[in-house]
C-alpha cells in the first residue's frame, strides 16, 4: 500500500492505482473525457493534468500510476489554466453548437467539462469547417461535427466487443471516425451493439430513439436484466412517464459489465407488435371484449370435461421467458392438479434435454461464463455466437488480440471467421464425425475416416487436435444444434473429448430461463395428438409456426400473450398479460446465476401479469399452490451449479 496526499487529503491505496483512481477514492474529482472506467487508460484528451510535487510539467492523472509519498494538486492555478485551454482547443476544432446539441443540458460531458472550469464562452473561435452527418445506420446517427476524437468508441469497439469496425483515418483537423475503410456505418462490419453510442461523451454518436426526448436526468432509471436469452446481462432501463426512453447496459453488471448486444438495447425500442389491452372470448365467430370474471368462467367451464384425462385432457405449453415462479406455478395447475401428460415449454428441451440426461449420471459438469476470460484456447461448436447469446460471442473475440486461439466449428461462414486463423467449417450435420475425428487424432489413432466424413482434411484435423492438447486452460462453448438424431451421441462424445483435454464446457442454453424449464421437466416434444383443449401461456413471446400448425385443429384452445399474433386469433379466450419491462421475477442464467428481473413499466389498466393469471386459475380450481419454486427448481441435477 501507499500513502500519499491529493489536495492535503491524506490517502492509502493499493500499488498499481492511477492517480485519477487514487483521487476518486479520495473523494476528490478530476475531469476527463477520454478516460472511461470500463476501458483500459489512453491519455489522449490531457484534461485531466493534475500537478506533482517535484515533476516539471504537468501530468495525465488517468495513465500515471501513483508512487509511495507522492504529493498531488488538482486545483492549482496551473492546472485550471491548462483545464481551460483544452477545452478551447476542443471546442475550436469542430461545431460544438450546444443549444441545438440534443445531450445539451447535462447529457454533455464536453458542456460538463467546461461549466465545471467556469467557461460560458468559446475563447478560440471555431473553424465552421463542415463536417458529415452518417445516418445510414438503422438504429443511431454519427455526427462528426460533435466528435471530440477522444476516441471511446474506437478502444470500445476493440476491447469491450472485439469487433474493430471502428477507427480513425487522416491526421490533425482532418482526423475523423470512419467505420472499416471508410464506408458508411450501415453498409460496415457493424454489429449494432451500440456500446459505441453509450459510452460517447458528446453527442456525436446518438440513438434513433432517445434523441431529442429530454436529459437524463428528467428521466427515471430501473437497473434490471435482459430476457433476450440466458446470458442474463445487466440493463438499465430509462423511463419517462410510462415511456420507454432507452436502454443502456450496466456498467456494475458482473456478467456483462455494461456490454449488450442488438437483442438487448435496439430491438425492443423496435416494438411493432399490437398490444392486447383486455380479455377477449369468441362470440358468433369473433374474439369479443370481455371481463376478467367472464374470460376466466369460459376457461373453467370448457376445462372441467378435461380435467384428469391425460392423453385427452389439456395440452400446455409455456414460454421459457416467463419467470422461474410462474413456470413452476404453471406446471403445477396444468400437470399436478388438471392431470395432464402434456405440460411442456416453447423450447420443448431442445438445447437442455439431453444435457440434463448426463447430468442425472455426472452432476454439474459445466462452469461458469467467467472461466472464458482465463482460457489460452477457445472451440465454439453446435452454435454461431454471432448470431445467439452475442455477448457471450463478445468475451470471446475480445480475447484473441491477447493471443487466445479460437476454433468456431461450423456448417458455413460466420461472423467468427474473420477474427481467427482456425475456423473450421465441416459438412452439415457431421458434428459426431467432426469431434470423434479429434478424439482419434488426440489418442494418436488413425482419423481418417471420420475425418473424410466431416468434410475436414486428416491434416486440419491432426493441427487442432494438437492446438487443443497443447492448451493449458481449454474452454468449448457448445450448442445443441446437432443432428436430431446423433445428438445423444454427439454430446456423450463431445464430453469424453473434454475429460480427456481437461477442458471445461459451456453450454448458453436457450431463452431467458431455459434452465429452470429444464430442472421443472418443461421439455417434452409439444404433442397435441388426442388433446381437446389447449392452454398456451406466451407471456411477450412471438409463437412459432410449428405450434401455431400444432394447435390447428384444437377444439378449445386459451392464449395468454401480450400482443396480437396468429396464435391469439385462433383462440376461443385471449388473457392479456404484462410485457417482460412490467414485471418482476426471477431468472436463472445458462450458468446458474439466480437474477430477479424488476418491474420498469406499469401496464395497462385490463392487464394482469403471468403470475396473477395463472393464481388465477390455482383459484378458480380452489387450489393453493406451493410458492417455493426455487426449492423445486434444485429437486433435479443440473448441468451447472445453482446458486
Amino acid at each position: 500500500m501507499y500513502q500519499l496526499k491529493i489536495d492535503d487529503k491524506e490517502i492509502e491505496v493499493p500499488e498499481g492505482t492511477t492517480v485519477l483512481k487514487a483521487a476518486g477514492m479520495a473523494g476528490v474529482e478530476i475531469p476527463t473525457l477520454c478516460d472511461h472506467p470500463a476501458l483500459e487508460p489512453y491519455g489522449g484528451c490531457r484534461l485531466c493534468l493534475v500537478e506533482i510535487e517535484g515533476a516539471r510539467t504537468l501530468q495525465p492523472a488517468c495513465t500515471l500510476p501513483v508512487s509511495d509519498k507522492m504529493v498531488i494538486k488538482t486545483q492549482t492555478e496551473k492546472v485550471k489554466n491548462a483545464r481551460k485551454f483544452i477545452l478551447s482547443m476542443i471546442f475550436s476544432e469542430r461545431n460544438h453548437f450546444c443549444p441545438y446539441c440534443q445531450v445539451s443540458g447535462s447529457d454533455c460531458e464536453l458542456q460538463n467539462a467546461a461549466y465545471g472550469e467556469g467557461m460560458t464562452h468559446w475563447p478560440i473561435q471555431p473553424n465552421w469547417q463542415p463536417y458529415p452527418v452518417d445516418a445510414s445506420h438503422p438504429y443511431f446517427v454519427l455526427e462528426h461535427n460533435r466528435c471530440i476524437l477522444c476516441r471511446r468508441c474506437v478502444r470500445a469497439c476493440a476491447e469491450l466487443v472485439g469487433n474493430f469496425t471502428l477507427g480513425m483515418e487522416e491526421r490533425g483537423a482532418n482526423t475523423l471516425l470512419v467505420a472499416d475503410l471508410g464506408v458508411p456505418l450501415g453498409s460496415s462490419s457493424c454489429i449494432s451493439c451500440g456500446v459505441c453510442v453509450q459510452i460517447c461523451p458528446t453527442g456525436a454518436l446518438i440513438d434513433r430513439w432517445s434523441a431529442y426526448r429530454g436529459q437524463e436526468k428528467d428521466v427515471s432509471s430501473t437497473k434490471t436484466i435482459c430476457l433476450g436469452c440466458s446470458i442474463g446481462c445487466g440493463i438499465e432501463v430509462l423511463h419517462r412517464d410510462n415511456n420507454l426512453i432507452k436502454i443502456n447496459g450496466d456498467w456494475d453488471a458482473e456478467i456483462n459489465g455494461g456490454v449488450l448486444c442488438d437483442v438487448g438495447r435496439f430491438i425492443p425500442m423496435d416494438e411493432k407488435r399490437n398490444r392486447l389491452a383486455t380479455p377477449m372470448i369468441r362470440k358468433d365467430g369473433g374474439l369479443k371484449a370481455a371481463t376478467w370474471d367472464e374470460a376466466l368462467s369460459v376457461v373453467m367451464e370448457n376445462f372441467k370435461p378435461f380435467i384428469n384425462k391425460k392423453e385427452n385432457g389439456i395440452a400446455a405449453i409455456a414460454s421459457t421467458r416467463l419467470p422461474a415462479d410462474v413456470l413452476y406455478y404453471y406446471k403445477q395447475v396444468f400437470e399436478e392438479i388438471l392431470g395432464s401428460n402434456m405440460v411442456t415449454s416453447t423450447e420443448e428441451g431442445r438445447y437442455t434435454e439431453v444435457l440434463s440426461e448426463f447430468a442425472e449420471d455426472k452432476g454439474p459438469f459445466e462452469v461458469k461464463l467467467s472461466e472464458i476470460q482465463k482460457a489460452d484456447t477457445i472451440m465454439t461448436i453446435g452454435l454461431d455466437l454471432t448470431k445467439d447469446h452475442q455477448v457471450a460471442g463478445f468475451f470471446i473475440k475480445r480475447l484473441i488480440p491477447e493471443g487466445t486461439k479460437v476454433i468456431p466449428v461450423s456448417y458455413e461462414s460466420s461472423g467468427m471467421d474473420a477474427f481467427t486463423h482456425h475456423s473450421m467449417i465441416i459438412e452439415r450435420n457431421e458434428d459426431l464425425a467432426f469431434i470423434q475425428a479429434l478424439d482419434a487424432a488426440i489418442t494418436g489413432l488413425d482419423c481418417s475416416q471420420f475425418s473424410e466424413k466431416s468434410g475436414v482434411s486428416s491434416q486440419e484435423i491432426t493441427e487442432i487436435a494438437n492446438l487443443l492438447d497443447r492448451s493449458q486452460n481449454l474452454v468449448i462453448v457448445y450448442g445443441t444444434d446437432f443432428n436430431t438424431k446423433q445428438k445423444k451421441e454427439t454430446v456423450q462424445s463431445l464430453l469424453k473429448l473434454a475429460k480427456k483435454l481437461n477442458a471445461k464446457l459451456i453450454s448458453p442454453k436457450g431463452k431467458a430461463n431455459s434452465l429452470v424449464a429444464e430442472q421443472l421437466k418443461l421439455n417434452k416434444s409439444f404433442n397435441v395428438n388426442g388433446h381437446k383443449a389447449a392452454y398456451v401461456a406466451l407471456g411477450d413471446e412471438d409463437p412459432s409456426q410449428a405450434i401455431i400448425k400444432k394447435l390447428e385443429n384444437i377444439s378449445f384452445l386459451v392464449v395468454q400473450a401480450s400482443y396480437h399474433s396468429a396464435l391469439t386469433a385462433k383462440a376461443d379466450v385471449v388473457l392479456p398479460v404484462t410485457n417482460w419491462l412490467e414485471q418482476s421475477g426471477y431468472y436463472i442464467t445458462c450458468d446458474g446465476h439466480v437474477q430477479l428481473a424488476n418491474k420498469s413499466l406499469q401496464s395497462p389498466v385490463d392487464v394482469k401479469t403471468n403470475k396473477e393469471v395463472v393464481l388465477a386459475i390455482a383459484d378458480q380450481l380452489k387450489i393453493i399452490v406451493n410458492p417455493v419454486w426455487d426449492k423445486a427448481v434444485k429437486l433435479e441435477k443440473s448441468v451447472v451449479e445453482i446458486e
